[in-house]
């Protein structure tokens, strides 16, 4: 008989590939060393970023389907394949001097390999994870969003030392043997697989096992209406929060006078919180479920973001700003877990790579908004009270997937009744 794997072993895996991926979050680091060795402008070497994490979420809504049908540890090794040859072909186009080849290679390349590694592991989490849904899948997403703090200072020593080319080289085997190894492992539980003791408890009465309210395919779940309520959730919250990521450090600057040195401090700082916030707020929601998690980020940020354009006291000011980072992370890491309780387990790979076209989306909208009203007003200021609207809009859209929620499990009660 096959010895069933350590699902904390599987999580570690999953968190090897999410800290590789998310390194993608330190590309700032290249901004500067190419734009003096080739000329390039900023907005052309920016752009190889924004090819990455838009084919991040092409890649992962169009191959979704590949890791439900090949399973975790062939998606595994196919985003390991993209991802290290992103890496090291992005050294060889820094070689050649072709920005062309590099938009190809990390942005292109490494991208799909992004969308792909994403998903695969936290599908497999949530299977291996019954209990705790959102501790698991908050756990290797806080890797995603912690690695730019791991990645940031060890790209910068080697671009120093080795020089640009050389570091994508170096990076790029290192990732690909982590990501390799750690695919290795990644494997679905089996079918009725439970963790040791859960079934007996549930069995004796001493914890109740909530079922799935559905068991659907992804192209079953593109069609109710509750797929397209958390899409617009996902959506308005990375929009939001994604326009304060990209313009944390002026903002900073502007409303309570920060030096350019401390608001660069201040945005590492943050970037903490954006990966603490992805642990804690998923395993809150395994305890307060998660229509309530959502619902408390956006009554949260309505307030938040009224309160930013007009608060002048630094300390506050920056509390808030950590806390709109949790609720940022939050969201990501919530929405697997989410995922799994409305549509099942059956296609969650899929089904979660369709609703993360909202993260590729949001990341073109809320930027360009954020700095379109800077141009048209002079301040972040309105754009930050717009967003608090659109907070208002999300709020409505939490409620109304209370009533699909709650429809569905009284239609659910009555098919149990009709069957017994």
């Amino acid at each position: 008989m096959k010895k069933t794997k350590n699902r904390w072993l599987i999580a570690a895996s999953a968190v090897g590939i999410h800290i590789s991926i998310g390194s993608v979050y330190a590309w700032s680091n290249f901004t500067n060393p190419l734009i003096e060795q080739f000329g390039w402008t900023s907005k052309e070497v920016q752009l190889t970023f924004s090819l990455a994490i838009l084919f991040l979420g092409l890649s992962a809504a169009f191959l979704g389907h590949f890791v439900e049908k090949h399973g975790p540890k062939k998606a595994g090794l196919l985003a390991a394949g993209f991802f290290g040859a992103g890496m090291l072909g992005a050294g060889l186009a820094v070689n050649m001097g072709s920005l062309p080849f590099l938009y190809i290679t990390y942005g292109v390349l490494g991208g799909i390999g992004l969308g792909v590694g994403y998903i695969a592991p936290v599908s497999t989490l949530v299977k291996w994870f019954p209990d705790r849904r959102g501790f698991a899948t908050g756990l290797a997403i806080m890797g995603f969003g912690f690695a730019a703090a791991v990645a940031s200072p060890v790209m910068d020593r080697l671009i120093k030392s080795v020089g640009t080319a050389n570091t994508f080289f170096i990076l790029g085997a290192a990732y690909l043997i982590i990501m390799t190894l750690s695919s290795l492992y990644l494997e679905r539980p089996p079918a009725d697989w439970a963790p040791e003791g859960m079934k007996e408890k549930a069995a004796a009465g001493k914890i109740k096992i909530k079922q799935d309210l559905a068991q659907l395919t992804a192209n079953e779940a593109v069609k109710t209406s509750r797929f397209y309520y958390l899409w617009i959730m996902l959506f308005i919250n990375v929009t939001c929060g994604i326009a304060i990521l990209s313009a944390a450090k002026p903002l900073a600057q502007e409303s309570i006078g920060l030096t350019t040195a401390e608001a660069a401090t201040l945005v590492g700082v943050l970037g903490i919180f954006n990966g603490l916030g992805r642990l804690a707020w998923a395993s809150i929601s395994d305890y307060i479920g998660r229509p309530n998690t959502y619902t408390i980020f956006f009554v949260s940020q309505i307030a938040l973001f009224l309160l930013l354009p007009i608060t002048k006291e630094a300390i506050l000011f920056q509390i808030i700003l950590a806390i709109v980072y949790t609720m940022y992370g939050g969201g990501f890491s919530s929405i697997p877990a989410f995922i799994g309780d409305v549509f099942g387990t059956k296609q969650l790979g899929a089904i979660h790579g369709y609703i993360l076209t909202a993260w590729a989306a949001a990341g073109l909208a809320g930027p360009m908004f954020a700095a379109w009203m800077k141009d048209s007003t002079g301040s972040y200021a309105s754009s930050l009270t717009s967003f608090a609207g659109l907070f208002v809009v999300a709020l409505i859209v939490s409620i109304l997937i209370r009533f699909d929620i709650k429809k569905l499990r009284k239609q659910n009660e009555a098919n149990e009744r009709m069957a017994g």
